[in-house]
């Protein structure tokens, strides 16, 4: 359902929870007009949840809350997350796939991204030790799900020559920016490619003057390097 102009999903069954459909991209400016405006739907949630987005970490109201840790890098300029924010063998493993051969450069969501994008999705069926999310995916479903959200994302294919090895997309939350998807060809993993498309984000935000770069929750696993920097956001419960 839509409130204000703001789209609220309600899950659950003995607990009926609301939260917003995008909550990485929207703030809560009035919870309690919110809360009276939910009151009133046929659902009649239970709970609602909504976050205190970067870099708001101080706590705004009363209402019950709980911390996530979120991995975000703070952004000052290329040159400092380059000298400053990541060790040596980060740095190591750009230059190699900048010797390799990689290219990065802005794309438009066309045909033939589309194509290497599906390709990329089913090469395998498990990445990172678990099944893989998109991998089955054909070309019209691939360019239904990934079109949606054009108009606050930008996309970045890394090549080797005219070869589509990887890409990132980059959405904009109006304080940071988030890693909505990045991910290359395991045959080229040699080449190191996403470091290549991390560093290409990095100097993307740091272009746009975007202080925080976002990739989700906290996790232990993979791009270590990137989510060493977390920050605490706030996710208050009402």
């Amino acid at each position: 359902m839509t409130i204000n102009g703001q789209r609220v999903m309600v899950e659950g069954k003995a607990l009926r929870i609301a939260s917003f459909e995008q909550e990485w991209y929207e703030d809560v400016e009035d919870p309690q007009t919110l809360i009276n405006e939910l009151r009133k739907t046929e659902s009649r949630p239970d709970i609602l949840t909504f976050w205190q987005r970067l870099p708001d970490t101080e706590p705004k109201y009363s209402y019950s809350m709980e911390t996530e840790a979120i991995a975000a890098l703070p952004i000052k300029s290329y040159s400092y997350w380059w000298d400053k924010q990541i060790d040596c063998k980060t740095r190591n493993m750009v230059r190699k796939s900048q010797k390799k051969g990689v290219t990065v450069r802005m794309v438009g969501f066309d045909d033939e991204i589309i194509r290497g994008m599906t390709s990329i999705f089913n090469e395998t069926p498990i990445r990172q030790g678990r099944p893989f999310l998109h991998y089955g995916k054909d070309f019209q479903t691939v360019k239904r799900e990934f079109s949606r959200f054009l108009f606050r994302e930008e996309i970045f294919g890394a090549y080797v020559g005219e070869e589509f090895v990887g890409f990132i997309m980059l959405a904009y939350a109006g304080r940071y920016a988030y890693l909505g998807q990045i991910i290359s060809k395991i045959a080229r993993r040699d080449l190191a490619p996403n470091n290549a498309l991390l560093a290409k984000a990095v100097e993307r935000c740091a272009e746009k003057g975007i202080p925080y770069l976002a990739y989700a929750l906290w996790l232990e696993d993979g791009l270590g390097g990137f989510k060493r920097t977390a920050e605490e956001s706030k996710k208050t419960l009402v």
